[in-house]
């Protein structure tokens, strides 16, 4: 090829370039506007949620301190919206039943963690103190949170 012909290209492809980039923006402004603003969900002002979220290792311990959260919920005419089953956390563990050799033999174990959301809307206050009072089995995890 001679110079006068790779002069001839540059431009063209120059041109090219700066054609697809008010292209670009041409098709960047336009999404922008065509998408509607997000809206966001208002609180009303009188309603308080109280969020719990249970865990624990065996699911019958786990159930057996949902029903009591919530027959002491129901007790000081609470709405009670729950349980809501969560998905199962499984965590497992990969261990060599050797110390040195025999990699190919291993043992596998898991842990399950399950878990229980439940809400309470519109709590009052001998609800909440009951709920701070009430003495679940051991291996249970409660977080309590105020929406």
């Amino acid at each position: 090829m001679t110079t006068s012909e790779t002069k001839v290209k540059k431009p063209k492809a120059v041109k090219a370039t700066k054609a697809t980039k008010t292209v670009k923006a041409v098709a960047k402004t336009t999404t922008k506007d065509s998408k509607e603003p997000k809206t966001k969900k208002k609180k009303e002002d009188g309603k308080v949620v109280l969020r719990i979220r249970v865990r624990a290792y065996e699911s019958k311990i786990l159930d057996a301190s949902v029903k009591q959260i919530i027959d002491t919920a129901m007790r000081y005419d609470a709405t009670v919206v729950g349980p809501v089953p969560l998905p199962t956390e499984i965590k497992k563990y990969t261990v060599n039943r050797a110390s040195f050799i025999y990699k190919n033999t291993r043992e596998q174990f898991e842990i399950r963690v399950h878990k229980r959301l439940i809400d309470i809307i519109n709590p009052s206050a001998k609800t909440v103190e009951a709920l701070t009072n009430l003495s679940l089995p051991s291996g249970v995890d409660i977080d309590v949170k105020m929406l």
